[in-house]
């Protein structure tokens, strides 16, 4: 038991070892920096959802979008 404990354990320092961790120079981050690459969800998809989030509670606040609770801008 305690072999299999131990070969587990190497294996879990080996594999976590073969990870590589990089600092990316200023040059190399064009890619890195698209909009593509966000983890974000959809821009249009956030935005509709926060209107109608506002629409449904008769608020919007702090957004910088007129319109109250009926639904329109």
């Amino acid at each position: 038991m305690v072999a299999v404990s131990v070969r587990f354990l190497t294996w879990v320092v080996v594999a976590s070892l073969c990870t590589g961790c990089v600092v990316v120079k200023a040059h190399e981050r064009g890619n890195l920096a698209k909009r593509s690459m966000t983890n974000d969800r959809a821009s249009g998809e956030a935005r509709f959802n926060q209107h109608e989030r506002g629409s449904r509670e008769g608020a919007d606040g702090g957004t910088g979008q007129p319109g109250g609770g009926c639904g329109c801008n």
